[in-house]
């Protein structure tokens, strides 16, 4: 196998807390480049002890492809492969030796799994594949925020390869603020309104935000646009409307915009759980039945960050054995509880529903 130039390179601020357990996750590399915007802490010394090699660069106005872009250019030019993390993340032990048997010399890209937050039991919540890994030369950082890697040379663009056993895992910081992101979203949408995935991000952000009026707004504008062609993104774009109408009081808007999603992304569990979810509670109890039928039948779970980590836990099994109950059918609610308590083990909730719907079918028979 060809051995490669590989550098790890990542932007911080008061991040001192993270250091060692970063750095010793990333040593695997042939150089560690850290850009510190700006910390009041120790974080800088820290990684110098390390061994890292750490620049430190206000960046104003703040923008984070800014950071990314400076943070490359610290990178050595005769680097072969580029790895871009923040330092609360953590690579599996390994990493390096998977990624560069995945690398070719015509390779430009990367992707790798990459498992973004982690429930309360501990267990993986969203999952997905991210292009972090890339040539030195040709691709710079591009948006305000939710920054993505865009080619930018002349020459024809290189392969995009899986790195299979490459895994990145996210601990994010719950002290930091999100804050920054709608104002940044809505400065990025205000430079390309005709970008397709950070109008969605923003519909979406509003959402977060409990902005209801602008999310839907929004994300009709992104539905709209001529670029916003990916089905995925689009029936997301349809739930979070849904969502929104739903906060609003307004269940048959609700009701008709989860059913758009369904038609628009049927190879999705998503769309099919989240209109289960609102029949649930109008207690239409066959309709949960159906639409957890339609999604269970998907066992494949896509790479991408649409995939949420409820459709591929417990939710359909629960809500197929509360709509069971409901329906007076025990044995039936029993079989998909204990499903339900296969994916969730500690959940109190779902142990206690299998024990009252053992008891129910021993008495009753």
């Amino acid at each position: 196998m060809k051995k490669y130039k590989v550098c790890v390179y990542a932007i911080c601020k008061n991040e001192s807390k993270f250091a060692d357990r970063w750095f010793h996750s990333m040593s695997e590399a042939d150089q560690v480049i850290v850009l510190d915007t700006g910390s009041t802490d120790d974080t800088a010394d820290k990684l110098r002890a390390l061994g890292a090699t750490v620049v430190c660069e206000e960046i104003t106005p703040w923008r984070f492809d800014t950071a990314r872009n400076r943070s490359l250019a610290l990178v050595p030019e005769d680097a072969d492969i580029c790895v871009c993390t923040d330092l609360d993340e953590v690579f599996e032990s390994g990493w390096r030796e998977k990624l560069e048997a995945a690398w070719a010399d015509d390779v430009c890209l990367a992707s790798y799994r990459y498992t973004w937050n982690f429930n309360p039991d501990g267990s993986e919540g969203y999952v997905f594949w991210i292009e972090k890994a890339h040539s030195r030369h040709g691709f710079r950082w591009t948006h305000p925020v939710h920054e993505v890697l865009e080619w930018v040379d002349d020459s024809p663009k290189g392969k995009t390869v899986s790195a299979e056993g490459v895994r990145l895992y996210h601990h994010a910081d719950p002290t930091k603020s999100r804050a920054q992101y709608l104002p940044l979203l809505e400065l990025s949408v205000a430079e390309d309104p005709t970008d397709d995935r950070n109008m969605h991000y923003l519909g979406r952000e509003y959402l977060f935000c409990r902005r209801w009026d602008d999310c839907i707004e929004t994300l009709l504008r992104h539905l709209a646009l001529p670029k916003a062609v990916w089905r995925d993104e689009r029936a997301a774009s349809m739930r979070y409307i849904a969502r929104a109408y739903q906060n609003k009081g307004d269940r048959s808007q609700a009701l008709c915009w989860y059913l758009r999603a369904v038609a628009q992304a049927p190879h999705l569990r998503e769309p099919y759980l989240d209109l289960a979810s609102l029949l649930y509670e109008m207690e239409e109890w066959e309709g949960v039945l159906y639409f957890t039928a339609c999604a269970l039948r998907i066992t494949h779970r896509p790479r991408s960050y649409i995939s949420e980590a409820g459709s591929w836990g417990s939710l359909p099994y629960d809500l197929r054995a509360i709509a069971f109950f409901k329906t007076g059918r025990n044995h039936e609610a029993l079989a998909e509880a204990e499903l339900a308590l296969q994916k969730a083990p500690h959940d109190p909730r779902l142990q206690e529903n299998v024990a009252i719907l053992k008891r129910l079918c021993e008495e009753n028979g």
